[in-house]
């Protein structure tokens, strides 16, 4: 099977993050055990989901890893004009949910892997579930690898980057803050303690601190944005407008710099926090305002002249590297592996997320290139 082949067959498994990714994952498992892979399934609590993790080659030695998650965002609210979990190919794009977040990636390994042959050095295929909410799946799969007797030496994850070698990307901290007040009749709102207005003086304060964190903040040109962010995404509170809120909860995010500590953020906003409702506590003793780490994965800062990137860019034939805005696994394997970690795959993220998806053909026949300079090199026992 071909890439294009294999990639309308994965577009055809609506994997969704909140639904079960078992029967794309046989589906791979069946392709690898074909072409005579050593194949584990790690399987996630209540057996919805798994993890994939399959082995070409000699068992004695590194090799080099490829990275894909199974899982794509939702479709529902958007305004797609052709379907979303069936591949269409038109004047050179292929349209479908997954195609280029990450699933033309995927296909392409699936390909390699397929007219892998002989190998003196081993090919792995990583392939993890609930990225897209957190890099959430992946964690089992490391803590196997963690307690293997050889990890890969090399690690690709192949998120689109129109084939570039990407070297780094920004951490993120997933975090809710909860505020508590005092409830009351509305009519009486000044006898209450209002929990959205303590949320507004908390969002406030984030606000400021971004303010500060990119006016005098940690540089990184290789960014779009080249300074650690701070977002809030989300604001529940209320339930009727006569009652005055004793609770609010808000969700926001750090996409820091590798240079900036994310807890050192934090530290800043718990101190603002308690300069909120500590003057009010004399009226208010229930008053609070904190915050908790909900998910978090660090980012990646692939230093220049790693091995990997040259290795990585003689498979490509390119010769500059970049930054991304948007997060990978590929941090977790570094961090807590120790593998080299570079992030290249076809596609662009400005396709992905969005209604009508699309990765270009010339964009899988770039990656279908790299794979078949891989499996050389590979063959070779580099």
């Amino acid at each position: 099977m071909q890439s294009v082949e294999i990639l309308e067959r994965l577009i055809a498994f609506p994997t969704v993050s909140s639904e079960p990714n078992r029967e794309l994952i046989h589906f791979c498992a069946g392709l690898l055990q074909e072409a005579g892979a050593e194949v584990v399934l790690i399987e996630a609590e209540g057996g919805r989901k798994a993890n994939l993790y399959a082995t070409l080659g000699p068992r004695d030695r590194g090799g080099v890893m490829l990275s894909g998650h199974t899982d794509v965002v939702p479709v529902e609210g958007q305004d797609w004009t052709l379907p979303p979990f069936a591949l269409t190919e038109r004047e050179g794009r292929l349209y479908g949910r997954g195609t280029a977040d990450m699933k033309g990636f995927v296909a392409c390994a699936l390909a390699a892997a397929l007219k892998a042959g002989e190998l003196r050095t081993p090919l792995h295929l990583a392939l993890s579930h609930d990225e897209e909410i957190g890099c959430v799946g992946v964690r089992s799969l490391i803590d196997m690898l963690a307690g293997a007797p050889v990890r890969p030496r090399f690690c690709i994850v192949g998120e689109p980057t129109s084939m570039q070698v990407v070297t780094g990307h920004k951490g993120k901290s997933a975090l809710r803050v909860r505020c508590t007040g005092r409830e009351g009749h509305s009519a009486l709102a000044p006898e209450a303690l209002n929990a959205i207005h303590l949320a507004c003086d908390m969002i406030g304060e984030i606000r400021a601190l971004q303010a500060e964190v990119a006016e005098a903040g940690l540089k990184d040109d290789g960014y779009d944005v080249p300074y650690t962010t701070l977002h809030v995404g989300r604001i529940d509170g209320g339930v009727a407008l006569n009652i005055v809120p004793n609770a609010c909860v808000v969700d926001f995010e750090i996409r820091n710099l590798a240079g900036d500590d994310p807890e050192a953020l934090l530290g800043r906003l718990r101190d603002r926090a308690e300069g909120i409702v500590a003057p009010l506590r004399d009226r208010f003793p229930e008053a609070a305002i904190g915050i908790e780490v909900t998910n978090r994965y660090p980012g990646l800062e692939t230093p220049e002249d790693a091995e990997v990137v040259a290795f990585v860019k003689a498979l490509t034939g390119g010769n500059g590297t970049g930054k991304v805005a948007f997060g990978t696994e590929g941090g977790l394997f570094s961090e807590a592996l120790g593998v080299p970690v570079v992030v290249c795959g076809p596609g662009s993220m400005a396709q992905g997320h969005k209604p009508d998806e699309y990765v270009s053909v010339e964009q899988m026949a770039r990656c279908d290139g790299m794979m078949e300079a891989l499996l050389a090199r590979l063959r070779e026992g580099v």
